[in-house]
């Protein structure tokens, strides 16, 4: 099982080492504060976790390679330039891994192999996200086909969700539990001798985080519950930050409900 994560404040106060990280962890289980049950990695979740680890790197590749591989277009012949331009990034990359180069005596010969070598890793880049993508979502449809049963969860945000709750969902104790580690529990900005509003939680897992919010923006743009919602809120006079806040408060308990339930036969895990 996976080791606890180390203790943030005293990594501020004595710095970071895997001496210190381990002597803080063995002190915070000594003293009774490391109560935090790891996820198991003996499972599904823990194969889609690898699987989106390789996606991700690739995705970050393949972009590099089109930034690239622009970027030569720029200082390419007249010719290649206009065969190229308003062209989709698929279209880019398959003209110039079809170039025929001739020899390899002048600056101009090497702006034609180039970019057809690029070109060629961005395909080959893409085939292998494609490849990913899929088996993710045969894993995901595997452990959960529930979650993308809800409005504006796909497969990436599934993927996500599974990856931070783990094989062992039963170890998240309580939806406010959950909405802590995903970064969304309200934070108060103020004592009693004020207002009382909150702020949006800075801390938590910030990919899943960033995944509620895109689930957010989609029913915010095209779930008409959430748009009669938000129209309402703006009547009162909330903020689109404050509206934004509240409809992940609302999607991270729809989620912990879906992941704490057994999809096969609708048991609460507990």
């Amino acid at each position: 099982m996976k080791s606890p994560a180390p203790d943030r404040r005293l990594r501020r106060l004595n710095g970071k080492s895997d001496t210190l990280d381990a002597e803080n962890a063995a002190r915070a289980v000594l003293a009774g504060f490391a109560t935090a049950v790891p996820k198991t990695a003996d499972g599904v979740v823990e194969m889609i976790r690898q699987l989106k680890a390789a996606h991700d790197t690739a995705v970050k590749d393949r972009t590099g390679a089109m930034v690239t591989l622009k970027a030569m277009l720029v200082h390419s012949s007249e010719d290649l330039r206009r065969e190229t331009a308003k062209k989709t990034q698929k279209m880019i990359a398959r003209h110039c891994a079809a170039l025929r180069p001739r020899g390899l005596e002048t600056p101009e010969d090497a702006n034609r192999h180039a970019p057809r070598s690029i070109a060629k890793r961005w395909i080959s880049l893409d085939e292998e996200i494609k490849d990913l993508e899929a088996q993710t979502e045969q894993l995901v449809l595997q452990r959960a086909p529930h979650l993308l049963d809800e409005f504006g969860i796909g497969v990436d945000t599934a993927a996500e969700i599974l990856i931070v709750v783990g094989d062992n969902p039963e170890r998240i104790r309580s939806e406010a539990a959950f909405a802590k580690l995903a970064g969304i529990s309200p934070i108060p900005t103020g004592s009693g001798m004020t207002s009382g509003k909150h702020r949006i939680n800075h801390g938590g897992h910030r990919q899943l985080n960033a995944a509620i919010y895109r689930t957010v923006i989609v029913r915010m743009r095209f779930h008409e519950p959430t748009i009669a919602y938000v129209t309402r809120r703006t009547a009162e006079g909330k903020s689109k930050r404050d509206i934004i806040r509240c409809l992940k408060r609302y999607v991270i308990r729809e989620v912990y409900h879906l992941v704490k339930t057994d999809p096969r036969t609708g048991e609460i895990l507990s």
